[in-house]
């Protein structure tokens, strides 16, 4: 099927299954998505860093270099999204994928719906805020994070953030000083409600807080609030 050179965004498709990369690449194509598709993780690091695309659809079980350990070395080169495929019941592959930093996760077997819904919220957080955003920069002592750039500094020293991650940081911060619950965390950043179960923000919290200075067994900055959510202080 030739690609469509009018697509908006490019996807790569790390899959070992032939038949469901093949049928995701088309539903993808009819979605105006141009799609490259890999099958073999061990060619996947190199591709993942030379094609750049806009968005990594990421196989957890692939022969030559499985998913997490795909995730974790490229994502020193590469800032995209990255979305794991994981087994359903495996909540350990979930939260592994994430520490490795994936940005989400979706169950197999694969709900094309679902599969696109969430692609497109994790493109529309990566093209960065909206004209209409309000502020863009904030500055807490001697961390900035500038949401028009989508980068963060402490010290003046760059620090590396998977889009996710950013996103999660940004939301705590541009509400410093005001509780977020982990329902209104999921709602603002992927769009569902809180089942009660998913790790998903605990960890990237947990990725972030030495990012920014924090201890992560003492943090001072972002505050877990036993039994409610997130806190962002805004002033040490």
């Amino acid at each position: 099927m030739p690609l469509d050179t009018n697509a908006q965004e490019h996807v790569l498709i790390v899959e070992d299954d032939e038949r469901l990369a093949t049928l995701t690449r088309e539903y993808l194509e009819a979605n105006n998505f141009r799609v490259s598709v890999e099958h073999d993780g061990g060619r996947a690091v190199d591709l993942i860093i030379s094609l750049r695309p806009d968005l990594v659809i990421l196989d957890l079980m692939l022969p030559g270099e499985d998913g997490l350990s795909i995730c974790r070395r490229v994502r020193p080169q590469f800032s995209g999204p990255i979305l794991m495929l994981t087994a359903r019941t495996d909540d350990m592959d979930q939260v592994l994928g994430l520490e490795m930093g994936a940005d989400d996760y979706v169950p197999k077997p694969v709900q094309p719906r679902v599969l696109l819904a969430r692609m497109r919220a994790l493109l529309r957080r990566a093209d960065g805020p909206e004209a209409s955003a309000g502020e863009t920069r904030l500055v807490f002592n001697d961390l900035e994070i500038d949401n028009a750039t989508r980068e963060a500094w402490l010290s003046r020293e760059r620090i590396e953030l998977t889009s996710a991650e950013f996103d999660l940081l940004w939301l705590l911060s541009s509400n410093a000083g005001r509780v977020l619950t982990r329902e209104e965390i999921f709602s603002a950043l992927r769009g569902i409600k809180y089942d009660g179960q998913d790790r998903s923000i605990d960890v990237r919290v947990s990725r972030i807080r030495p990012k920014i200075g924090d201890d992560p067994n003492h943090p001072e900055r972002i505050k877990t609030v036993r039994s409610k959510g997130y806190l962002f202080v805004k002033d040490l």
